[in-house]
């Protein structure tokens, strides 16, 4: 089965041509690299000069696609000028295909060839010296680094530049990537957590919104209609200065709107005396130490807002309790109320507040859980969360 060699490169074929006629040129004109009468010359006349040129350009049309035939056809193509007359072109030619076969080679070649020519040209400069004893003998020795050594030695250079190179850029190419997926990353993490702000602040008061206005709709009462108005009233405003801090937020620092300082565990008293405006019996039991750090008490207040909002949806009539105890570095939070099985809750809801607290706790390193429960007086919903309470923890 014939072996089909691959197609040349487009510029292998522009130097093995232009080697080539210059080959022919000299030969044309009768210039040989050494007189005919040399000991070295065994192949006398004009004509032998052509074989080895001619093999030599072949070698160049391979010198890139497969060195590892080059290279051994043009090493004996060079023995074979040698014995004649010679061509300086054949010598020229020689060199670019031992650089080629260091620089296109495979690694293991590309690390042997420089090796493997400078112990020739050692030998090269020490046996005839040693046999000859004459200063002459020593200029075998340096055709054989200037035509072997250095052309090999030159290719391992460009060869280990060029793989520098390379590895620079794929480097360059993968910081890139890392960077891009970190951006994306923050992005999705940030677009999670406004997310979260936005359904924590807003739905709690939405949800007091839709109950009282369904209760002042299907009441004929205008005692129970403008106590209603009033709640509705009231959470519209406080909904809208929560959605003026979270544009805030959102601002850039040269806006008109500046941020408000997030709620801590201090506003639960103010939360939970607008969970009983709403129409719920809360309790409060906060047993908690002074200077937590401002992730976890920002994290705590939104547990409890949200519980208090599932509560004020669902729950049925009964006492909604809240504790939370701060013990072997961690807050515990608890918030339990009434279990309604209601099919429908009496608000809308889009089902993220639990996805939400979960979250949140597990941004801490926290725990969370949530579920129906049995107690003494009847089934409870409790939600259960315990954040650990470390200095440098971030949302």
């Amino acid at each position: 089965m014939a072996v089909r060699l691959p197609r040349p490169h487009r510029f292998d074929v522009y130097v093995a041509a232009a080697g080539l006629l210059g080959g022919l040129l000299l030969w044309g004109i009768g210039l040989g690299s050494r007189p005919a009468d040399e000991p070295i010359v065994l192949w006398d006349g004009r004509w032998p000069i052509l074989v080895p040129l001619t093999v030599m350009a072949g070698c160049e049309l391979l010198r890139r696609s497969v060195p590892r035939i080059a290279l051994p056809t043009a090493t004996a193509a060079i023995v074979l000028d040698l014995v004649t007359q010679g061509n300086l072109v054949t010598i020229l030619m020689f060199t670019d295909v031992m650089y080629a076969a260091v620089l296109y080679g495979t690694p293991a070649a590309a690390r042997r060839i420089p090796w493997i020519t400078g112990l020739l040209t050692v030998a090269g400069t020490i046996v005839p010296f040693a046999a000859w004893r004459v200063p002459e003998a020593l200029l075998i020795g340096v055709a054989a680094g200037v035509v072997a050594f250095a052309p090999a030695s030159t290719g391992l250079i460009v060869r280990n530049h060029r793989d520098a190179a390379e590895a620079a850029r794929l480097h360059a190419e993968q910081t890139a990537l890392l960077a891009e997926m970190d951006r994306t990353q923050a992005v999705t993490a940030e677009r999670a957590r406004m997310a979260r702000e936005l359904h924590d602040m807003v739905a709690n008061h939405l949800s007091a919104i839709a109950i009282h206005s369904t209760a002042a709709i299907s009441l004929d009462d205008p005692g129970t209609t403008r106590q209603a108005l009033g709640v509705i009233r009231e959470n519209s405003v406080e909904g809208l200065a929560e959605m003026r801090r979270l544009i805030g937020l959102l601002r850039d620092s040269s806006g008109d709107t500046e941020p408000t300082a997030a709620p801590t565990l201090d506003s639960l008293g103010a939360l939970v005396d607008t969970a009983r405006g709403n129409g719920l019996d809360v309790t409060l039991d906060a047993r908690h130490g002074e200077g937590l750090p401002a992730p976890v008490e920002l994290a705590a207040y939104r547990i409890v807002q949200e519980s208090l909002t599932n509560a004020l949806k669902h729950a049925g009539p009964g006492w909604v309790t809240v504790a939370l105890r701060q013990l072997d570095g961690s807050l515990s939070i608890a918030v339990t109320s009434p279990y309604d099985d209601r099919d429908r809750p009496r608000a809308p809801g889009s089902g993220a507040g639990l996805v939400g607290m979960r979250e949140r706790a597990a941004l801490l390193g926290g725990t969370f859980e949530a579920g129906p429960e049995k107690s003494t007086d009847g089934r409870i919903w409790t939600v259960r969360a315990t954040l650990p309470i470390a200095e440098g923890v971030t949302e």
